[in-house]
């Protein structure tokens, strides 16, 4: 009981920083803070007060949440984003969701929790996963979730990190699985899946999503799409010779985010995420091994959205890398 008094106190403290750092750092009204925060403008009164009481207002913030927003904002401007969250990091921590799991659950429900019926087009990975998580047991029937991704590896098995049946179950959506593996043998082979009705179908659900949330692998030695034996090394050498840094649902991209030309691209049985998206686009990636991946999906507009830690976005705020 004391330590989840302690984690709402915390929690509490985390929402009184950002309410301060829009009130007296960013300069926004409380009805606006109200509507960034999904809370009231009472709450949104009460939140900044707080900050002002706990001392947290001094001639900066004197919080950590407030360093993260101030790097939110240089990213929004930077990338010219519709939105970005940027979490604390700890340096003593290996873990790449650490913090990026919970901000990517907070952002997923705020989506769920609207009214009107949406389409979320969910991708695959590691950072997805562990949002999913995170995620408190809903019921949105309203909605449809549709997967970009094929659900099966090479050999007929599941995919070890497909999210769309684990989050229709904790919050209780129709989903829309594509029944196809995420890299085919050969160009005609994906023509032939693709063009089952069934598939055809999903597809189409998936070009009409409302939000999209997807993760970013990197293509260094340890690259997701290798490691998890969806491409050979030699294929993974071959994208890397070509220019690739990146890859969202396995399409392989250089570091303007331009899709690579051939090579395993012309077997990926994925929806293809098209840059320039007008509907909100999240990437969910954190990790200094994922800054260049992450860097050529945001400068080549693939995502127009970002949740991420506070070192992988000073990384980002480089002029190189």
């Amino acid at each position: 009981m004391m330590s989840r008094k302690s984690d709402n106190e915390s929690s509490r403290l985390d929402d009184a920083a950002r309410a301060a750092w829009l009130y007296y750092v960013a300069g926004i009204t409380q009805d606006e803070i109200a509507q960034r925060l999904g809370v009231s403008r009472q709450s949104a009164q009460r939140l900044v007060s707080l900050a002002v009481t706990e001392k947290l207002i001094k001639v900066r913030l004197d919080h950590p949440i407030a360093r993260c927003m101030e790097l939110s904002q240089q990213l929004v401007e930077r990338f010219d984003l519709h939105h970005c969250e940027v979490v604390p990091s700890d340096p003593e921590s290996e873990s790449t969701t650490l913090g990026i799991a919970q901000a990517g659950a907070a952002v997923m429900e705020q989506c769920l929790k609207s009214k009107d019926p949406l389409v979320i087009a969910m991708g695959t990975g590691r950072s997805l996963r562990a949002c999913i998580e995170e995620l408190p047991p809903m019921d949105c029937p309203q909605h449809k979730i549709v997967s970009l991704v094929g659900n099966m590896a090479n050999d007929g098995s599941a995919s070890s990190y497909d999210v769309i049946i684990r989050i229709a179950d904790t919050v209780n959506a129709p989903h829309y699985p594509m029944p196809l593996p995420v890299i085919v043998s050969t160009p005609e082979e994906r023509q032939l899946l693709q063009s089952q009705k069934i598939v055809r179908k999903n597809l189409e659900l998936a070009k009409q999503a409302d939000v999209t949330f997807i993760g970013i692998g990197q293509m260094g030695a340890d690259a997701p799409l290798y490691e998890d034996g969806f491409i050979t090394k030699n294929e993974l050498r071959a994208l890397r010779k070509a220019g690739a840094v990146g890859e969202i649902v396995g399409w392989a991209y250089d570091k303007n985010g331009r899709v690579i030309e051939g090579l395993t691209n012309e077997q990926v049985a994925s929806i293809q995420v098209k840059p320039n998206n007008r509907k909100p686009v999240y990437g969910v990636a954190a990790g200094i091994h994922k800054a260049e991946a992450i860097h050529g999906a945001l400068s080549g507009k693939l995502i127009n959205a970002l949740i991420t830690n506070e070192m992988t976005a000073l990384k980002l705020l480089k002029a190189t890398l």
